[in-house]
C-alpha cells in the first residue's frame, strides 16, 4: 500500500491521526472539516486496507429524568421545577413559610402534602444535612438550612450540562450520584458507545510519508479549476483502478431476453431471416397441415388451450382438400373440416412457419422464428404453461439429413456447445426424425435439447412446396437454464432482483 493508492479523504484523516494517539469520529470530523459521512466512509476504506484500528469505548452517561414541570417557590417569588427539588428542601421551604423556628411534625406533614414515605425520607435527609434538629414531637430549623446539600449541587451541575460522563465526576460526586440513583425520579444512567480511531503500525508508516501537498491534490477536474488555472500549480491525484467500487442496481435487459437476442444473432449470422406470426392459430394450421390426426392425444383439452366462440372461416379449400386426402389415405379416417376451424393458443411455432411457406412458395431459403407457445401442462421445475420456442427451417432441392445435422452442430457450437450427438426418434410431421443431445461440462452429463427432421411430403405438398424442407426446434428456456446454472425453469420468471442483478451481461 502506497500513498498514491489513498483517496483525498483518507489522506486528511491520516494527517490528523498521526498527531493524536486515539480520536473519536466526531472530533475527527471537526478537525478535518469533513462531514461525518465522509469520515465514516474514509475510516471504512482505511480499516479495509489495514491502516487504522477501530475500537469501541463504553461510557456511562448521567441524565436527569424528565418530568412534567410543577412549579413551586422556595422564596415566594422564583418558581422551581418540582422534580429537581428534593423532599428535604421542600420541607425546609414549608417551615420557612410558617415564619417559625419550631414546627410540630404532624402539622408539617399536612403542610408538605407528601406521601408518608417521601416525608419520612425528607425529614431524615434534612436532619443528616444538619438543616433540622428533632426536639420531641417538633422540628427546629437551623442556620445551615440555606446551605445546599452535595446532592443538590450535583443535580444543579447535571441540569446545567444536560448530560455528564460518570468518569468526569469526583469521588465525592460519585458517592452522591449513587445516593441519588437510589431515589426514584431524579437521575438515570445510560451506557453510550463511542468509536475510537487509531493508526496501525503500517498506518503510522504511511501517514508519516503523506505531505500537505498530497492532501491538496486535485482529485476531480471541475470547470472552476480549468477556468482559474489552478491545475497548473497543483498536483493531480493518481487513480487506483484496482480499488473496489460501489455496485449500482442499474436497469438492464432480462437474462432471458439476452439469450433470445443471442440466438437471434446466431441465426442471422448463419444466413437466416426471421418471421413472425400470431399466437392464435386454427387447428388447421396448428395440427392438420402438420399431419397430426384429429384424434391425436396432443389435441385434447388436457394438453391444449382452446379458445371458445372463435373459429377460423378463412381456410383455403385447395389446401384443405389436399390435407383431407392425406389424412384419409395415410391415417384411414374421415377428416372433419369443422374441427379444423377451432382456434387454439399455438402449441409450437411450426404453424407460423408452414403458413409462411404456403403464402410465399419458397424453393430455396433459410428462415427462423422465436416466439411464445402455450401448453396446458402442470407447472413444475421443468414445465411451464407458457414458454419460448425457437425453430429453424432450410428449403432446398438437394439438402438432406446430413446437412441438417451439420447445421445443428454449427448452431450449437456458436452457443459454446461442441459435444453433440443424435439418435432416431418420431415426430408426426417429419421423416426421418432425430433428437439431439449436447454434453454440458459443468453438469458432467448429456442433456436433451432440440428435435429435428425433414418435413414429410404430406406436409410440404399440401402447401405447394416441392423441395426438401429441413427443420429443427425446441424450448429456449432449457438453453437459458444451462447458461445460468438453474435447476428450476420457474426461476427465470421469478423476478428476484437479487438474482437478476448478479447475472453477468456477457456470461462466459
Amino acid at each position: 500500500m502506497t500513498v498514491s493508492n489513498l483517496h483525498k479523504i483518507e489522506k486528511k484523516i491520516l494527517l490528523t491521526l498521526v498527531k493524536h494517539d486515539k480520536m473519536d469520529i466526531e472530533k475527527l470530523a471537526t478537525i478535518t472539516n469533513l462531514s461525518l459521512d465522509n469520515v465514516r466512509r474514509g475510516i471504512e476504506w482505511l480499516k479495509y486496507k489495514g491502516i487504522v484500528l477501530v475500537s469501541i469505548q463504553k461510557e456511562s452517561i448521567i441524565h436527569l429524568i424528565p418530568k412534567a414541570p410543577e412549579p413551586t417557590s422556595l422564596d415566594g417569588k422564583s418558581p422551581v421545577i418540582d422534580h429537581l427539588t428534593l423532599p428535604e428542601r421542600r420541607i425546609i421551604h414549608e417551615i420557612k413559610k410558617t415564619g417559625q423556628k419550631n414546627v410540630k411534625i404532624g402539622k408539617l406533614a399536612k403542610l408538605c402534602r407528601m406521601s408518608n414515605i417521601e416525608f419520612s425520607v425528607g425529614i431524615q435527609n434534612a436532619i443528616r444535612n444538619g438543616w433540622l434538629i428533632k426536639e420531641a414531637d417538633s422540628l427546629r430549623i437551623t442556620n445551615s438550612s440555606d446551605r445546599p446539600s452535595l446532592e443538590e449541587t450535583l443535580l444543579e451541575k447535571i441540569s446545567k450540562l444536560k448530560r455528564i460522563k460518570l468518569s468526569e465526576l469526583t469521588n465525592k460526586e460519585v458517592q452522591n450520584f449513587n445516593l441519588l440513583k437510589k431515589r426514584p425520579g431524579y437521575v438515570k444512567e445510560s451506557i453510550e458507545k463511542s468509536f475510537l480511531i487509531s493508526l496501525t503500525s503500517d498506518g503510522k508508516k504511511i501517514a508519516s510519508s503523506i505531505s500537505s501537498e498530497d492532501e491538496n491534490e486535485i482529485g476531480k477536474i471541475t470547470a472552476e479549476i480549468l477556468n482559474t488555472g489552478k491545475w497548473k500549480n497543483q498536483r493531480f491525484a493518481e487513480i487506483d483502478v484496482t480499488s473496489p467500487v460501489r455496485t449500482y442496481g442499474i436497469g438492464r435487459t432480462h437474462p432471458l431476453t439476452d439469450v433470445i437476442n443471442e440466438i437471434r444473432e446466431i441465426f442471422i449470422s448463419m444466413g437466416f431471416s426471421e418471421i413472425e406470426g400470431s399466437t392464435i392459430q386454427s387447428c388447421f394450421w396448428n395440427f392438420d397441415v402438420l399431419f397430426t390426426p384429429q384424434d391425436h392425444p396432443a389435441r385434447d383439452m388436457q394438453d391444449t388451450f382452446y379458445l371458445s366462440n372463435l373459429t377460423d372461416e378463412n381456410i383455403d379449400p385447395i389446401i384443405s382438400n389436399k390435407v383431407s386426402n392425406f389424412h384419409k389415405t395415410e391415417w384411414n379416417y374421415d377428416w372433419n373440416l369443422e374441427k379444423s376451424k377451432k382456434t387454439v393458443l399455438r402449441t409450437h411455432t411450426t404453424p407460423v412457419t408452414i403458413k409462411y411457406l404456403s403464402e410465399n412458395k419458397l424453393s430455396y431459403g433459410r428462415i427462423f422464428s422465436i416466439g411464445r407457445v402455450f401448453r396446458n401442462e402442470k407447472m413444475s421445475y421443468k414445465h411451464l404453461m407458457e414458454f419460448h420456442q425457437i425453430e429453424g427451417i432450410v428449403i432446398g432441392e438437394t439438402i438432406n439429413l446430413r446437412d441438417l445435422m451439420g447445421l445443428q452442430k454449427q448452431f450449437y457450437s456458436k452457443l459454446g456447445l461442441d459435444k453433440v450427438k443424435f439418435w432416431p426418434t418420431y415426430f408426426p410431421y417429419t421423416e426421418p426424425s432425430l433428437q439431439s443431445m449436447v454434453y454440458i461440462d459443468k453438469l458432467g452429463k448429456w442433456v436433451e435439447l432440440f428435435g429435428m427432421g425433414v418435413f414429410r411430403p404430406e406436409v410440404t405438398q399440401s402447401v405447394g412446396i416441392l423441395n426438401n424442407v429441413l427443420a429443427w426446434g425446441g424450448g429456449l428456456e432449457r438453453i437459458a437454464m444451462i447458461r445460468y446454472g438453474l435447476n428450476d425453469v420457474r426461476d427465470l420468471y421469478d423476478n428476484r432482483l437479487s438474482w437478476l442483478r448478479m447475472q453477468p451481461i456477457c456470461p462466459l
